[in-house]
């Protein structure tokens, strides 16, 4: 059977750059731009496209109302809502905690487009975390150790599932399990890569940490530890977990 995939949204607009700036900034997101394609604006969030772009047959701001509402998942709803604040945007109905962690808020954005920023509960959302397609894992010593690493040092959101093991969300669309193996042995390669938009400051990040970063004798590393690829592949920088497990950033 086919898989259908929601990949992308267009949103036309009188002023498409207008609409991505706004847009862009609310969510801390970079523009993509196409020198043959002037007006046509990409945003990327998280795997998910937002474009933006001008017709002759829309003009004017949207009418639709309820009717078609963009929600946008995110980790801190509070700064979220106060980026959106000190846009002047209007809201609709503003940010509440609807308790254990959940939060709605619904605004409009400069066109009269319904926008929802939502945050789902770590229990709500362990609760619905059922792997419904392929999905990796790798083990650790100590699962609390883990959980403190990935979620305060990585930055990713962690899952504590009913089965007495870790959802670490990688994306909106990748959740990879950390169980528990008190003999683990951590294997000598990589069991994770983590594209990132700047990797240079991904790693001065992660050292502020107290991240050490790894050297191997096959690659060439500069003052940071990042390898370069070059022609041959993406630039890379590893590291480990408390649990021995070598991870990567990698240069999207």
């Amino acid at each position: 059977m086919a898989t259908a995939t929601i990949s992308s949204m267009l949103l036309s607009s009188d002023d498409p750059k207008r609409l991505a700036r706004w847009y862009a900034t609310v969510f801390e997101a970079e523009i993509q731009t196409d020198p043959d394609a002037p007006g046509y604006e990409i945003m990327e969030l998280d795997g998910f496209y937002i474009m933006f772009d001008q017709r002759d047959d829309v003009s004017g701001r949207a009418t639709g109302g309820a009717r078609l509402i963009l929600n946008v998942e995110v980790d801190d709803p509070v700064a979220t809502a106060a980026r959106i604040d000190d846009l002047g945007a209007d809201w609709i109905s503003p940010l509440a905690d609807k308790g254990r962690g959940t939060y709605f808020g619904t605004v409009t954005d400069p066109d009269g487009n319904w926008l929802q920023i939502v945050r789902i509960s770590d229990e709500l959302e362990a609760q619905m975390s059922t792997p419904t397609s392929a999905y990796s894992s790798f083990a650790v010593i100590d699962l609390d150790a883990a959980s403190t690493f990935y979620r305060d040092v990585l930055g990713m959101r962690v899952l504590h599932l009913e089965v007495g093991v870790l959802g670490v969300r990688i994306n909106r669309t990748t959740t990879v399990l950390v169980y528990p193996k008190p003999d683990h042995r951590p294997a000598e390669f990589t069991v994770l890569n983590i594209p990132v938009q700047n990797l240079e400051e991904a790693v001065d990040d992660l050292v502020a940490r107290g991240v050490e970063f790894l050297r191997y004798e096959q690659f060439d590393h500069d003052e940071r530890g990042i390898a370069r690829g070059g022609e041959q592949g993406p630039d890379l920088a590893w590291f480990t977990d408390p649990s021995g497990n070598v991870l990567a950033l990698q240069q999207k």
